[in-house]
């Protein structure tokens, strides 16, 4: 229970701390007006980028650092988290989220955070809606496959979550202007909900789910390395492997024993059948005339 407490605190703490900030940056851009817009969505990509790498580092070691509803999904799918204790992942985040973004809200400029709905994310005018769930799929495959290939693989590099922290920095980049470049129900949710603007939120939901499934079944089913064999699996193959020969011998004379026997009987009638045959002496060989 204690654990349990640990992880699910881990999770509501880094949640709250990645809205803040990652929604915070965007508040803060938008009340420098327009002379931040320059530098506005780099400075916006990098603040989630390396918030997410600092905040996914300080809680690995507590929670796994998932910091997402759709990571957690994607390591329930490929059952490296339970699905009891991931649905209590998934209600810290929401929860840590709605904190956040209640924070940006009270704390920061009012005029600025009114300007940009406290960071909530939204569809640029030419994006529609299934562009928006495919944008954000395709993101959010990228950024789950960096969670399996350099945090939950055993064979991943030690470099805490700065590696998913970069595969967020260039996902914003890329679909910043498009979608916001979310890749977290969470991050959306808090937002839109404290500031009642819920407009296109299923985009935020379907995208990062479906992206994440499919990324976690791919590195379940294919790219995740097969488990070491233990010593007494080693030891129990070697001695399976000693006795094949022998099994295999004694199977083979068993196969062949009703052969053996058949062939043995078909001869035994043939010479029963067959009649004796002797070579004629003539008469009168041996006698003299």
């Amino acid at each position: 229970m204690f654990q349990n407490l640990r992880s699910l605190t881990a999770e509501f703490v880094g949640t709250l701390l990645f809205v803040f900030l990652g929604a915070g940056s965007v508040v803060a851009f938008a009340a420098v007006g327009p002379s931040g817009a320059q530098v506005g969505a780099l400075a916006i990509a990098l603040a989630h980028g390396v918030a997410l790498a600092i905040v996914v580092s300080m809680t690995m070691s507590i929670s796994g650092g998932h910091i997402n509803p759709a990571v957690t999904t994607g390591l329930w799918i490929a059952d490296k988290i339970g699905g009891k204790l991931a649905l209590q992942y998934v209600g810290a985040q929401l929860l840590g989220a709605l904190v956040g973004a209640a924070l940006v809200k009270g704390v920061l400029p009012r005029g600025a955070v009114s300007l940009v709905l406290g960071g909530t994310p939204h569809l640029a005018g030419d994006v529609t809606f299934l562009e928006g769930v495919w944008i954000e799929a395709v993101l959010t495959f990228f950024l789950v496959s960096a969670v399996f290939g350099t945090a939950v693989s055993p064979q991943a590099p030690k470099m805490g979550g700065w590696g998913i922290g970069l595969a967020v920095f260039v996902s914003a980049l890329v679909g910043g202007n498009l979608t916001g470049a979310m890749m977290n129900p969470a991050r959306a949710f808090g937002p839109a909900l404290i500031n009642a603007s819920l407009n296109g939120q299923a985009v935020y939901w379907i995208g990062p789910l479906l992206g994440a499934a499919v990324a976690a079944a791919l590195w379940k089913a294919v790219l995740l390395p097969r488990p070491e064999p233990t010593d007494q699996e080693e030891e129990a193959k070697e001695q399976a492997d000693a006795q094949e020969p022998a099994v295999l011998i004694d199977q083979e004379i068993q196969l062949a024993a009703p052969d053996i026997q058949m062939s043995a009987l078909l001869l035994l009638s043939l010479l029963a059948v067959v009649p004796d045959i002797r070579t004629p002496v003539p008469d009168d060989v041996g006698r003299t005339r």
